[in-house]
């Protein structure tokens, strides 16, 4: 089955609006866990406006699932990352101001900045995935580069869902494909949510992970965190 990574940076946004430690990211992170997610993602930015970096660093002794640690290699996040030592890395091509993530890496043009910090996770024992667009040449550049996998960037997808999924999804099976012909493993993420996610992972083949932040944790003002958490991975077992 697919595994659930539940990203909780919105968890830590709510936290910083008011200051104070209210809610608690650590303890719901834990409770994710308990919940049944597979897996927790963070993504420190520069300027720390959700996850702040200690908090990274006091959530790995205590989280029992997967760790992924998704953010742009600035020499700040890549101290970060060896010094933690997460299970799985996640680069993202975000400038510093980006409010979220809104693009996949060029693989072509950003090769050769990318195979040394690669490297560097590697030697170390980290899994690395990159964030990229469903784009089968770039996916193959990706194999070139050294990522053990690939983050397919659905933002297109959901958008698209509603009005012809069957289009939709059309280059995300064959990005899918690309990255499994080249070796490697292929994640998920951003904008899936209860509507969607059960026909991207039906369809996508050889789907490890998604990560879902935003879309969960709406969702779980009205469910509940445990009943949402329930809700999305009984559509990734469906």
């Amino acid at each position: 089955m697919t595994k659930l990574s539940v990203n909780i940076n919105k968890i830590a946004t709510l936290r910083n609006a008011r200051g104070g430690n209210l809610p608690d990211v650590v303890k719901v992170a834990l409770d994710c866990e308990r919940f049944g997610a597979q897996g927790i993602t963070v993504h420190p930015r520069p300027d720390e406006r959700h996850i702040r970096f200690d908090d990274v660093r006091r959530l790995k002794p205590l989280l029992k699932t997967e760790f992924n640690i998704e953010g742009y290699p600035s020499e700040n996040f890549i101290e970060l990352v060896l010094s933690v030592h997460p299970h799985q890395v996640t680069l993202v091509p975000d400038p510093p101001d980006a409010l979220t993530s809104n693009s996949g890496w060029d693989t072509i043009d950003y090769k050769d900045f990318l195979i040394p910090i690669i490297k560097q996770f590697k030697d170390k024992g980290i899994r690395t995935s990159i964030f990229i667009d469903p784009v089968v040449e770039l996916i193959n550049y990706a194999a070139d580069i050294g990522t053990d996998r690939v983050e397919l960037y659905t933002e297109a997808y959901a958008k698209n869902y509603s009005l012809n999924r069957e289009i939709a999804i059309e280059d995300y099976l064959l990005g899918a494909e690309a990255a499994v012909r080249a070796g490697m493993g292929v994640n998920a993420g951003h904008d899936l949510n209860l509507d969607n996610l059960y026909y991207f992972s039906r369809n996508v083949p050889c789907l490890l992970e998604v990560s879902i932040g935003h879309a969960l944790i709406c969702d779980s003002l009205y469910l509940g965190l445990e009943k949402t958490i329930i809700a999305y991975l009984q559509e990734l077992k469906k």
